[in-house]
């Protein structure tokens, strides 16, 4: 099976082609970012997929990071996903960002839970608790960081995620200490890109997944109401 794999949820730019059949990336780009997707993945998508020597006709599916993140950069990858999906006829696969997190810790198959936690600002976090082998142990949520904290009474979790450094400088002093913390700004492309090969399309739609309203709105919103008559 033959992915295209794309992340813009977060503090990176990310594209990849995955052959699953070979087990390897047969082109993939990161840029970290913090804002400025837009102008930069469409540029990125054509060197992946010249890079990569298929054509998106080859494709067998796309899959795209849906949330939680930023409500700009959900947007950006997931019209693109989108718009290659309809132009190519392929069908599109949306993936959380928390569990692109927790993907390589779960395929190593360790017994420790894993809680993927991804900074939601004004002392808040996404936040996720799964076990070692991905069954979920706390739906994913969003809340104080003092709340995800008590996933210390699960046992001492390894953290994943861009807020990972954040709940560990907080972590409880009187439990045990968490044995691993992967600070990452995105999601690795390769694990996103084996979320979309094993998804189910018909359960995983390509939508925004929102665990509290966008700070921001789609300026057609405002177009909408400034056309409105005035009361």
């Amino acid at each position: 099976m033959l992915i295209l794999a794309i992340d813009t949820a977060l503090e990176a730019c990310s594209a990849a082609v995955l052959d699953t059949d070979a087990n390897r990336l047969l082109a993939s780009e990161s840029e970290p970012m913090q804002r400025g997707h837009a102008e930069a993945l469409v540029p990125m998508l054509a060197r992946v997929m010249q890079a990569s020597g298929i054509s998106f006709a080859d494709l067998d599916r796309v899959a795209v990071t849906t949330g939680p993140g930023s409500f700009t950069g959900l947007r950006v990858g997931l019209s693109a996903a989108r718009g290659i999906g309809l132009a190519a006829d392929k069908p599109v696969v949306g993936l959380t960002t928390l569990s692109a997190f927790a993907a390589p810790l779960v395929s190593e198959r360790d017994d420790t839970p894993i809680l993927s936690a991804i900074d939601a600002r004004h002392d808040h976090v996404y936040y996720q608790l799964v076990s070692g082998n991905g069954t979920r142990l706390l739906r994913p949520r969003v809340g104080p960081i003092a709340e995800a904290l008590e996933a210390a009474r699960q046992g001492a979790p390894r953290l994943v995620g861009n807020a990972a450094g954040l709940l560990a400088a907080r972590w409880p002093a009187l439990t045990p200490p968490a044995p691993l913390i992967d600070q990452q700004p995105a999601p690795d492309i390769f694990w996103v890109a084996w979320l979309g090969a094993a998804a189910n399309p018909e359960a995983a739609p390509a939508r925004p997944f929102y665990l509290r309203a966008p700070d921001a709105k789609p300026q057609t919103d405002a177009l909408a109401r400034a056309a409105q008559p005035a009361a």
